[in-house]
């Protein structure tokens, strides 16, 4: 029998958190009593998208190495299947609801498809991005297609590039993707828009600037991927 593909499939989400005044008197009180100091407190109101379950999902990027071809997942109204994405080359775009976009998402990346073993890379995704898509997927009823609970060092189906370069923790200080990107000569995501500005332009109705940024990002990720495979990550 030949043997099984394997692709490599880089993916990022943008999360734009509830407003402050949507979130309910009780949960707003317990996550004011969780902050450290007054600067912390005063930042949570903001920062609701870093909270499980206090934000929905508004675009997924994509990018298959093998291919050097991308997708992005983004909300807005649904299109018939996946179109060309007019703001970059060799992408793909899928519009619909948040449920839409993560059924996408899971059948995408669905590793029981014959012919292709799909390995997901993401930075920082097995902390981050993976379990907030399953909190996501359970409030909105949508069942994964694959399990999230896998180990840092266990890089077959993941690899988290945020625990390649903290050795699994042993690091402690992480640093962000556009940092790692600078180091390894790779060309920044971080131009119109960056992580701590998504939830601005998402009330301001800039989803086309978050769905550019998250593919980007996911592109920069494949890039870091590449440059520190031959020597950092063991496959």
């Amino acid at each position: 029998m030949p043997a099984e593909t394997t692709i490599d499939l880089t993916f990022d989400i943008e999360v734009a958190g509830l407003e402050w005044e949507e979130i309910d008197e009780l949960t707003r009180g317990y996550l004011l009593e969780r902050a450290r100091d007054e600067q912390e407190k005063a930042a949570v109101p903001e920062r609701t998208a870093l909270f499980p379950g206090l934000g929905k999902v508004i675009a997924i990027g994509m990018w298959n190495l093998n291919t050097e071809q991308g997708g992005l997942l983004l909300e807005g109204p649904p299109t018939n299947g996946h179109i060309t994405y007019e703001r970059i080359a060799g992408c793909k775009l899928f519009r619909g609801s948040e449920a839409d976009i993560i059924r996408e998402f899971w059948r995408i990346i669905n590793p029981h498809e014959r012919g292709a073993r799909k390995r997901l890379v993401s930075f920082n995704g097995r902390q981050y991005d993976m379990p907030v898509l399953a909190i996501r997927s359970a409030m909105l009823g949508i069942k994964p297609s694959r399990s999230i609970d896998t180990k840092p060092w266990e890089r077959d189906s993941h690899v988290d590039l945020m625990d390649v370069l903290t050795f699994n923790g042993g690091l402690r200080e992480r640093y962000k993707l556009d940092y790692w990107c600078r180091r390894f000569d790779i060309e920044s995501p971080k131009t119109k828009l960056d992580g701590s500005q998504v939830q601005r332009a998402y009330r301001e109705k800039r989803i086309e600037d978050i769905g550019e940024y998250c593919v980007r990002d996911t592109r920069a990720t494949g890039e870091l991927f590449k440059k520190i495979r031959p020597t950092l990550i063991d496959l």
